[in-house]
């Protein structure tokens, strides 16, 4: 009899028949998943665990033969071990090669069946091949980077110094530096959490690494809303603030004498998502890289210009660093909680960093998780090098006289801007407005994805390229139309930050005590109960603070008004 060869297991596609040379004839073999057959060299299927079978296996002596059933083995051979793989499903005749009391099915039970277990419990989504997140899983951990730095830092950032006129210096610092290592905590537990190394299964969107851990209704309850908020909340800010930026942009280019009519708030909003608009036509995450590294080049620019521009120009004359306090012990109490919320709204990304990493390969010798933290880590070293000067220098250059919408970039033209080079100021603003835009980008992802997947589990097949077009361009003037209704968005930071505290340092903590089960009351047990409980609490009093402080603040709710 020949030898037989070893089966092995590899992260590759199942074969869907075995050859035989020898007899000429084609075995087929039942592959242990199926999958639409134009699914097999998808990226979503092709970085599975799944079992690999040798195409040159030689014929057993006694299948083709009848020889009663009688297979001696020669002298001096011994077969290697693992043989073969029987699926459940196969036929009688391939299951009469390896019975099933025979003592080398029982030496080899041991050893496949963890491969069996994996086979078994791998769940493959046909879709992910067709959605713009999974469409592509080429990425690296210089992609990872750039769309981490890009969803990271913006914006958010510029309202900084306003937490500090409440907390102080000392205060400031300790709560910045206490949010940036918890939320960095959570970002290597998300990160860990992608992949399972015991199912073989990826969870490629936040909410279906909540609805793994939580169950499906519970799941979407508590990460849906969060989640999608946080994209089409951002992108309707970023509307506001770079519609706005334009504005101020084309007065600096145009010049005092200049005779032209400008445009409205509003039309400037229009201009603004229709250049997005345009722009989200790259059909998946990977092919916005590059737009990622414009939008992380851009924030660090223009960040670094304006706390560089402000520190230069010097304090303030009878600048005050005292906390803001009033009479009122309650007020004072939301007041200190707002302020905490405006620091936690300075860190987003958290809802994006699974879909980042869901662009990359992986394998079980190359798990996805080692470049991505590599990314990661990269990205986070320039965020901290960007977001403690623009807060401490901020402060220290306008005090609490640092105006409460729109931080260190309404402060810089407002203070600084008859003795600051036009070309500064007109640089600093078109560097705002292409952070902006690339940012809209990678935010409105998961929007985009959201809507083609309910077409895809329809229709059973790929968004085709112009209703793609159109579910994009409906997203986008749908962000413009809360833009120009709600205006008043920007001032509600506190408020957002505490919407976004639970998906950022609470709910990784929950999911890692469900999905790893560390050792009740041991270290990392204790550690994420008391970090997702005390997340949890502070995200139920920051969104009481947010609101009491719009009250008591008396935000101008003009609708449909932008100015």
């Amino acid at each position: 009899m020949s030898e037989a060869r070893e089966i092995y297991s590899a992260p590759l596609t199942p074969r869907s028949g075995t050859a035989t040379p020898k007899s000429g004839t084609v075995t087929p073999m039942t592959p242990p998943i199926s999958a639409p057959p134009s699914q097999f060299h998808s990226p979503s299927l092709s970085r599975s665990p799944l079992l690999s079978f040798n195409e040159n296996v030689e014929p057993i002596n006694g299948l083709n033969n009848n020889n009663n059933g009688t297979n001696k083995t020669p002298k001096g051979s011994r077969p290697r071990t693992p043989v073969q793989f029987i699926s459940p499903l196969a036929s009688p005749l391939r299951r009469a090669i390896t019975p099933l009391a025979s003592p080398l099915r029982r030496a080899i039970t041991p050893i496949a069946s963890p491969i069996r277990k994996a086979i078994s419990m791998t769940k493959l989504d046909p879709q992910d091949a067709w959605l713009p997140i999974t469409e592509s899983r080429n990425g690296n951990a210089f992609y990872a980077a750039f769309h981490t730095l890009c969803s990271g830092i913006g914006i958010q950032a510029l309202v900084l110094p306003v937490a500090f006129t409440v907390l102080g210096w000392t205060w400031g610092i300790i709560c910045l530096t206490l949010a940036f290592l918890w939320q960095l905590y959570t970002l290597y537990l998300l990160v860990q959490l992608h992949e399972s190394t015991e199912t073989g299964v990826r969870y490629s969107r936040y909410f279906t690494l909540c609805i793994a851990a939580f169950g499906e209704k519970a799941g979407k309850l508590m990460a849906m809303f969060p989640y999608m908020y946080l994209s089409a909340g951002t992108c309707v800010l970023l509307i506001s603030i770079a519609g706005s930026t334009c504005k101020i942009f084309f007065q600096i280019v145009c010049g005092q004498d200049c005779t032209a009519k400008p445009l409205t708030l509003t039309e400037w909003y229009l201009v603004f998502t229709c250049a997005a608009v345009v722009l989200s036509q790259l059909p998946n995450m990977n092919s916005i890289a590059g737009v990622s590294l414009i939008g992380a080049i851009t924030a660090v620019a223009y960040i670094t210009i304006i706390w560089a521009v402000s520190v230069a120009k010097h304090a303030l004359p009878g600048v005050s660093y005292e906390p803001v306090r009033s009479a009122s012990t309650i007020k004072n109490v939301f007041s200190v909680l707002n302020a905490l919320g405006i620091i936690a709204f300075a860190f987003r990304g958290h809802n994006l960093i699974l879909e980042i990493q869901a662009t990359m390969p992986s394998s079980e010798k190359h798990p996805s998780r080692v470049p991505m933290w590599k990314g990661v880590q990269s990205a986070y070293v320039l965020i901290a090098m960007c977001l403690y000067p623009l807060a401490i220098g901020g402060f220290w250059a306008y005090g609490n006289k640092i105006p409460q919408d729109g931080g260190m970039l309404t402060a810089l033209y407002q203070f600084h801007g008859r003795d600051t080079s036009q070309f500064i100021l007109g640089l600093t603003s078109l560097f705002v407005i292409v952070n902006a835009l690339s940012s809209f980008q990678i935010y409105g992802m998961p929007m985009f994805d959201d809507i083609e997947s309910k077409y895809t589990m329809r229709k059973k097949k790929p968004c085709p390229w112009w209703l793609r077009a159109i579910f994009r361009a409906l997203c986008g003037f749908l962000c413009f139309f809360f833009a120009v209704a709600f205006p008043f968005v920007a001032s509600f930071a506190g408020l957002i930050g505490g919407i976004a505290l639970p998906l950022t340092l609470a709910y990784p903590c929950f999911i890692w005590i469900v999905l790893k089960k560390p050792k009740a009351y041991g270290p990392m047990w204790c550690l994420n109960w008391g970090l997702g409980v005390l997340g949890m609490v502070l995200s139920v009093l920051m969104i009481a603070a947010g609101i009491y402080v719009v009250i008591a603040n008396g935000v101008e709710f003009h609708f449909f008004k932008p100015h």
